[in-house]
């Protein structure tokens, strides 16, 4: 079974910067799409972005132009590189994968498409 462990959370001023990690267990990595969702205290967990196992990459339109998804299949690590931070990207952000399906090109942008999931991250940006 993947297994999922995310670090680089933080705390941070709003304008600034912060990566986010996922190490993943498991040979099959290279072959499953990954993604990135966050959730806010009472508000549901929601599509951050995401990449497939070929590299194509979808991302919310709240973190377009700032956020970048990328994978590194050596080491078993997808990334998420977070810039211009804004108060409202305060939340938990998980790390996830659909697992057990080569995703070739194909990405998934609904929480629900996903059965892996790390413990989660705590990002938050100050005003």
């Amino acid at each position: 079974q993947v297994q999922l462990v995310e670090s680089g959370g933080g705390l941070v001023q709003a304008g600034g910067s912060l990566r986010l990690s996922c190490a993943a267990s498991g040979r099959a990595f290279s072959r499953y799409a990954m993604g990135w969702c966050r959730q806010a205290p009472g508000k549901e967990r929601e599509f951050v972005a995401a990449i497939s196992a070929s590299g194509s990459t979808n991302y919310a339109d709240s973190v377009k132009g700032r956020f970048t998804i990328s994978r590194d299949n050596a080491k078993n690590t997808v990334y998420l590189e977070m810039n211009s931070l804004k108060p409202e990207d305060t939340a938990v952000y998980y790390c996830a994968s659909r697992s057990g399906v080569y995703s070739g090109y194909i990405y998934y942008s609904d929480p629900r498409e996903y059965d892996r999931w790390g413990q989660g991250t705590q990002v938050t940006v100050s005003s």
